[in-house]
């Protein structure tokens, strides 16, 4: 997940912190390998991206260390832009500089297939009571590559549709709605809806959609889940390059008259913080962002202020949501790999990741979703059934060793289009010309 998207959280993350030291657990059996009890004491070296959740991570993880005295554990956390060539780095080197380390999904399929990690099969079939199916099928999905299991989900950042349901219950604009269009206002469950009723709250004096169309990543991520909502996507099932269809046509022909006719002027390079700005000031209704933003905006003292407990979490239009995943990984080269099992399977385990989505974590359990207590104590029964509902059917960003250069080249021609240096049937024929030369490459 790209760090600039954070960097407005990161000055909320004391919201999420202020969860994340929850009444500790009983203490954990964590699976591993007979020989742990006696191993020589190991200091582990993992790479994070800096987070609210790694907070909640690095306060658990205090105690993985007092039910482990011969693990410690060090973290290095950083800005999601360094990560990547830290991460190439310590690879390529004779020894590890981390033990372990957590993959964002577009780098998955190249990091795995250049050698990079090691795969975890046998160590989670020798697990007692891990349960790996736990985790939501697309979840976990995204750490197989070629048969093999090279990660396991750490958090989602699936995304849904965030919307200030107080407008969407008001009675006036109700009763106008369906004056003006002969049906109930409802949360759109279309792309004709969604830029119906952006221009609805439009003329209304609200912004009907804070909208993401910042050159590159940001884009691609909001609008494929436009591209699904159409029936298209980047690829079909036989790998064929499908683009420049008239699926993709039709999601960015609407994409942009969301844009031209419903988000806020001058915005063609906005990415997640200002879209969360304007959300979160009451200047917009909506928001496609992730699904765990909805805590944060309707918690009392978050930067939604006032308007906190306004916000609600629903399906995307037409279902079907990006989907995004880091998961722990274990480097090939790291002569410690035992002990990095031992960690990655407690704070994955039911019972600590239980007590990290409690604390404020992105869920990727099923049974935690589910959880009573979790409800209870964490964002309420609706919250964790609608989030579940999106992970069911979510699809990854992208797959394949250069998953992240098609992101970036088609996020560029995508923004060309939107800011009108191109008309959308010639950006999308020049995203499909340089995703094909992509993909040919040996």
């Amino acid at each position: 997940m790209k760090g600039h998207r954070f960097s407005f959280l990161l000055g909320a993350a004391a919201l999420l912190a202020a969860c994340a030291a929850p009444s500790a657990p009983a203490a954990t059996t964590v699976p591993t390998r007979p020989s742990e009890a006696a191993a020589a004491p190991v200091t582990l070296s993992i790479i994070m991206e800096q987070v609210p959740d790694y907070d909640i991570v690095a306060s658990l993880t205090r105690q993985f260390e007092a039910e482990h005295p011969n693990i410690k554990i060090t973290f290095d956390a950083m800005p999601y832009d360094a990560m990547r060539d830290k991460i190439l780095t310590s690879a390529l080197a004779p020894s590890a500089s981390y033990d372990v380390i957590i993959v964002d999904n577009p780098w998955m399929d190249e990091f795995a297939r250049a050698g990079f990690l090691l795969p975890l099969d046998d160590y989670i079939a020798r697990a007692p009571d891990y349960d790996f199916n736990d985790f939501v099928g697309p979840l976990r999905d995204i750490g197989v590559v070629d048969g093999k299991v090279y990660g396991v989900p750490y958090y989602n950042y699936a995304l849904g549709l965030i919307v200030r349901q107080d407008l969407f219950d008001n009675p006036d604009y109700q009763a106008k709605f369906q004056q003006a269009f002969g049906k109930p206002l409802q949360v759109p469950t279309t792309l004709e809806d969604y830029v119906a009723v952006g221009k609805f709250f439009k003329s209304q004096g609200i912004f009907g959609a804070a909208m993401q169309p910042q050159r590159g990543y940001k884009i691609f991520e909001e609008w494929k889940n436009w591209l699904y909502a159409a029936g298209g996507n980047l690829l079909d099932a036989a790998g064929n390059v499908i683009i420049d269809n008239a699926a993709a046509q039709q999601a960015l022909e609407m994409y942009i008259d969301m844009y031209k006719n419903a988000a806020p002027p001058n915005s063609v390079n906005w990415g997640f913080d200002e879209a969360l700005r304007s959300m979160s000031s009451g200047e917009s209704a909506t928001m496609l962002s992730y699904n765990w933003m909805l805590p944060t905006l309707n918690k009392s003292d978050g930067p939604a202020g006032e308007l906190a407990g306004k916000f609600a979490l629903h399906e995307v239009p037409g279902g079907k949501a990006v989907l995004g995943a880091w998961h722990w990984a274990i480097p090939k080269n790291t002569a410690s790999a035992d002990a990095a099992w031992t960690y990655i399977a407690w704070i994955t385990s039911k019972a600590i990741d239980k007590q990290r989505v409690i604390a404020g974590g992105a869920p990727t359990r099923v049974s935690v979703m589910q959880d009573r207590e979790v409800w209870e104590k964490g964002f309420g029964q609706q919250y964790y059934e609608t989030v579940l509902k999106i992970l069911e059917d979510a699809e990854p960003l992208a797959r394949g060793a250069r998953a992240e250069e098609i992101i970036n080249e088609v996020g560029t021609e995508l923004n060309s289009a939107v800011a009108g240096e191109k008309d959308v049937a010639a950006a999308l024929a020049a995203a499909a010309q340089k995703t094909r030369a992509i993909l040919a490459r040996p």
